[in-house]
């Protein structure tokens, strides 16, 4: 039986936290150059011991960010809360979260780990395929497809593997704030096959690597902010970005949708893929962007409806909302006085 920890006390912002604060967000300067000290010796340190133990560690670690950044926690309540609504108790919501938190804290030795330990001769210790025919079948057609991921999991190890396996891989990702430890992480997974390309301006990029038989991963469940396509996510909508749909409309090519998730607490792992959308089911569609859009995103959810605790439910994947809509007057024609 799991054994949910307590939340902590609501206190306002202690000074800890401000420095916690000041590290994660500052891009340049003493400040950045420390985070990076910070990330570069954990990063020293836990090439010595084996990735289990990172996890366990990362685990404990991750016992401490309530009470660091609290408000992660109860973001990651409110949308559960928001997903399932009366389906969950408060004490599995309350379970979820913290396991949310400790997933996240795995992913981050995942991240810093698992490249240099999955390669060609390696990744079958660790890793086991489900549901792969279908996507290695347009996958060794050698046209170029696009990979569609999420915040599930260690999202970045389906791309690392297929380019341990000498496929090329380009994986388009939002910049880490700090410049310093952003050009370390693009030049260490360059090292290992992978390339990645900054998502601003990544679309004409795209759609010239596709035509020379590149696999594109893209991460597809970010908010999109309000110029975004609205679609249906656990029921509510959700701003998504139209640059996926209309990138595989423009190149004529098919999207996987893949996740990995890691089972149990070991550095143990499934890569799987749920659907592959050819280009021949949106050919009839009266939008076919939004259909796009929506079957990629309802393939996400259903995957996280199966393993929720893996799912980063701090990301605010619901922050934009579609403006309301305007009420009609109740009626346009004067009313006669008596």
């Amino acid at each position: 039986m799991d054994v949910v920890p307590k939340d902590p006390p609501a206190a306002k912002p202690s000074a800890l936290r401000g420095v916690f604060a000041r590290l994660i967000k500052a891009r340049t300067g003493p400040v950045a150059w420390v985070s990076y000290g910070v990330v570069r010796v954990a990063f020293a340190i836990m090439q010595i011991f084996p990735l289990d133990w990172n996890l366990r560690t990362a685990r404990l670690v991750a016992r401490l960010w309530p009470h660091l950044m609290p408000r992660h926690l109860a973001r990651a309540k409110e949308h559960l809360r928001l997903a399932y609504g009366d389906s969950l108790t408060e004490v599995e919501i309350s379970r979820l979260a913290h396991r949310c938190l400790a997933n996240v804290a795995m992913f981050f030795v995942e991240a810093i780990c698992l490249p240099r330990l999955v390669t060609s001769n390696t990744w079958a210790r660790r890793i086991c395929l489900k549901d792969f025919d279908s996507a290695l079948e347009v996958i060794i057609e050698g046209r170029g497809a696009i990979l569609v991921t999420a915040h599930y999991g260690p999202f970045e190890l389906p791309a690392h593997l297929l380019a341990a396996l000498g496929f090329d891989v380009v994986a388009v990702m939002r910049p880490l704030d700090n410049e310093y430890l952003n050009r370390f992480v693009v030049r260490s997974r360059k090292t290992h096959g992978l390339v990645l390309v900054d998502k601003k301006g990544a679309t004409a990029q795209a759609e010239s690597l596709l035509a020379d038989g590149y696999l594109v991963s893209f991460v597809g469940d970010q908010d999109a902010g309000r110029k975004g396509l609205f679609v249906d996510f656990f029921g509510t909508p959700a701003s998504t970005y139209k640059s996926i749909g209309l990138l595989a409309m423009t190149t004529d090519r098919p999207i996987i949708v893949g996740f990995s998730r890691r089972l149990g607490d070991r550095a143990r792992y499934e890569v799987s893929v749920v659907r592959v959308i050819h280009p021949r089911e949106w050919e009839h569609q009266d939008d076919p962007l939004r259909w796009i859009t929506q079957e990629y995103t309802t393939a996400i959810e259903n995957k996280i409806r199966q393993d929720p605790d893996q799912y980063l439910w701090i990301h605010r994947r619901w922050k934009s909302q579609p403006k309301p809509r305007r009420r009609r007057e109740a009626s346009t024609t004067p009313v006669a006085s008596s």
